[in-house]
């Protein structure tokens, strides 16, 4: 079960929109975020909430979406293949189904949730005084960071592996000795990897620290938006559910541009 939420990011107006800040801005996205009373804490913002109170946030749907999804759930209450069929729209539905399916127990206790303070390269200080402080392992840690090896517009849930030359990932093991916490992984993308007209053809030599440390561009923002909202839902349904249960679906999910209106 998840107890401790990290949301890597660079404290500081001059970042805040940076892709690095990627897990910051995806704490935003919560639908109790502006009801999370921060303080400062662990050499970062520190929030707590009585997991009980996740029933006064279940996200809008209809009484007839809700009864589909949960009619969908599988034993533990996830039902991630009806999201996949009916699209991104359904996550918010099958997070509002999870709570009303599961077990009294994942709905007890408090969650805890930390902005480090300290930069990207000590973020695993806050983290693991946070964890030694409640005594939470690392395998009940999630931590939100962005990710050069997923294009923007993909989401992804993991346990464990490898860094990636992440600094923030790095931080977390060497504070905690294991790499062995989840992760919600917000795709960036490469430099190399933009098309003409982009804000810069392949191979134009942009370096990845000036990449990460640079801001979203407007033509991103509505992929960046969606993949945020994505992955705050799913980081509502870790909150109810076993997160074994959801790899499968959420190892690498593309989030879909919506319809066209005209189309």
């Amino acid at each position: 079960m998840i107890e401790l939420v990290v949301f890597l990011g660079n404290p500081g107006r001059e970042y805040s929109h940076n892709r690095h800040n990627a897990g910051f801005l995806l704490a935003e996205k919560l639908p109790f975020f502006k009801d999370l009373s921060w303080q400062k804490k662990f050499k970062s913002y520190y929030a707590v909430m009585d997991r009980n109170r996740l029933t006064e946030y279940l996200p809008a749907a209809s009484a007839a979406g809700t009864t589909a999804a949960a009619a969908s759930t599988d034993a533990a209450g996830t039902g991630t293949d009806a999201a996949s069929a009916a699209g991104t729209g359904a996550v918010a539905v099958l997070a509002a189904a999870s709570v009303a399916a599961a077990p009294g127990s994942a709905i007890e206790g408090r969650l805890h949730f930390i902005k480090p303070e300290t930069f990207m390269n000590k973020s695993g200080e806050s983290a693991a005084a946070a964890a030694s402080f409640f005594k939470i392992k690392p395998a009940s840690i999630l931590v939100i960071h962005d990710e050069l090896e997923l294009p923007l517009g993909t989401v992804s849930l993991k346990f464990g592996g490898g860094l990636g030359g992440h600094n923030g990932l790095r931080s977390m093991k060497a504070s905690f000795g294991s790499a062995d916490f989840w992760r919600i992984r917000i795709g960036i993308g490469r430099p190399d990897s933009r098309l003409p007209g982009e804000g810069g053809p392949p191979g134009s030599g942009e370096g990845i620290v000036d990449w990460v440390l640079s801001d979203f561009d407007i033509a991103e923002k509505d992929s960046l938006d969606r993949v945020l909202k994505t992955g705050a839902e799913l980081l509502f349904l870790t909150f109810v559910n076993d997160p074994e249960r959801l790899l499968k679906e959420w190892a690498k999910k593309k989030i879909p541009e919506p319809l066209s209106e005209s189309g």
